[in-house]
């Protein structure tokens, strides 16, 4: 039996997949203690782990300030999780010196989690609540120009930030170890490595273990007429006006609506609603989808996992720039179509798409199988209990970099002699100019040709 502390940030979409993986390692023997909020506790408990309260080191915030956090940037965020850390120092120091852990298992976003397990040297497995990201996967994602100025200034805000963690004993971390994982971090991911942009690229100390759910149950879609299911998960879903287009594009089709709005928003903001349209606070989700044949979705990871997990096909509606990554994987894999026009007309084309085309079911069906064989909460729960690991492998990521920095030598060997050639034979006023074409192009050229290289060192260096 191990002792396994448990540790999340205070969202639904975090927690929801560590909570089958709770209740498993309860059922194999071991002790666990989930330090999290008070809007969790009844589901913690009912997992039969300890439920730790940790809702006094968060900071008092009115109406307007947590509904203002919806909208903060990740640093942002960032710093006002080091700042938890800070006032959860006391009260986890006691913790850990009482407890003992053998395992800290923490959601990737948790900086106190992390923190705590380095600060007293216990073997740490992240918690990752999306897709695995690392310089080639998080490519996949579609950052605004706010979002891609917030990574650029908001990393030396962090370092900054960091420094107030030193008079507490944490050990001394760049922001990049503290926001991202690396190749020799213990990491459970809850997809498969088929679904997974850039699988071969993350070394054995990642499991990638499929959906985590609770249910058991299976896909059956025999029915009278189709059956859509929207939902906008569990944060940004108060949308009356979203829905009100949905509710028009598809009040006229021959199939029956089913939308999960969550408890915030105000149903009568949707007014009279069609014969064929159902309106619910919430609704077991797994349930619905079983029986569904194509899902508007927000691209949350748990939703988009836990339609393939039951064989629905999507229409992609991303908000966010990890959303648009699992968006993206499903597109490519052709088990959903991306809602690029949000009127009325273009949902109700979307929805039509994915209805009347079965490649979409049939791709959707092969998710499903390959996510029903993976490892799942099992393979979750011994990863952990078997922390830390060693990898076995080659680390693929460095062996790019290693073809990359050739690729750039070659590059600007070849740009130097255009330059060099430019300035002898026209003339040296302008041979800066071909510089900057030069560098402006490589960007392109790199990106243009990264896919056939990582193929290559895929094909020579990954396990066969």
């Amino acid at each position: 039996m191990k002792k396994i502390a448990f540790f999340c940030i205070p969202a639904h979409g975090h927690h929801n997949p560590m909570l089958p993986v709770a209740a498993e390692l309860i059922k194999r023997g071991n002790q666990v203690r989930f330090y999290s909020f008070g809007e969790f506790k009844d589901k913690i408990e009912a997992t039969g782990a300890q439920f730790i309260s940790c809702d006094k080191y968060l900071p008092e915030l009115t109406a307007e300030e947590e509904a203002a956090l919806k909208s903060v940037t990740i640093s942002q965020m960032a710093i006002q999780d080091i700042r938890i850390t800070i006032n959860m120092n006391d009260f986890l120091e006691q913790e850990f010196k009482t407890f003992k852990p053998d395992v800290v298992y923490t959601d990737s976003a948790c900086f106190w989690g992390k923190l705590n397990a380095w600060k007293f040297d216990v073997p740490m497995v992240v918690s990752t609540s999306t897709f695995a990201f690392n310089q080639l996967s998080s490519k996949y994602m579609k950052n605004s120009p706010k979002e891609l100025s917030d990574m650029i200034f908001g990393l030396p805000k962090i370092s900054k930030e960091m420094k107030t963690l030193e008079p507490y004993g944490y050990p001394k971390k760049g922001a990049l170890e503290l926001v991202q994982s690396d190749n020799n971090t213990d990491s459970v991911v809850y997809t498969s490595r088929k679904f997974q942009p850039f699988s071969e690229s993350f070394s054995d100390h990642y499991a990638f273990v499929g959906p985590s759910v609770f249910s058991k149950e299976m896909p059956h879609k025999d029915k009278e007429r189709p059956l859509v299911y929207i939902s906008m998960g569990t944060v940004i879903n108060d949308r009356p006006d979203f829905y009100n287009k949905c509710i028009d594009a598809l009040k006229s089709l021959n199939v029956d609506v089913i939308i999960s709005c969550g408890k915030e928003m105000d149903i009568d903001k949707l007014g009279a609603l069609p014969e064929n349209v159902k309106v619910y606070p919430y609704v077991n989700q797994l349930e619905v989808l079983a029986k569904a044949d194509a899902f508007i979705t927000h691209c949350g990871m748990n939703s988009v996992s836990e339609s393939l997990y039951m064989a629905t096909p999507l229409v992609l509606y991303p908000q966010t720039a990890e959303q648009f990554a699992v968006a993206r994987s499903a597109e490519e894999n052709g088990a959903g179509v991306m809602l690029k026009d949000d009127s009325v007309e273009g949902i109700k084309k979307a929805v039509q798409e994915v209805l009347n085309n079965s490649s979409y079911v049939k791709a959707a069906q092969e998710f499903c199988d390959d996510f029903r064989s993976c490892s799942g909460t099992a393979g979750a729960a011994e990863f952990i209990e078997n922390a830390p690991h060693k990898s076995e492998g080659v680390d693929i990521i460095k062996k790019f970099n290693s073809t990359n920095g050739i690729f750039q030598l070659i590059y600007w060997l070849i740009a130097s002699t255009l330059i060099l050639l430019f300035g002898f034979f026209i003339t040296w006023n302008y041979a800066w100019i071909v510089g900057l074409v030069a560098g402006i192009f490589n960007y392109k050229v790199q990106t243009a040709t990264e896919k056939f290289r990582y193929k290559k060192v895929v094909e020579k260096y990954a396990k066969k």
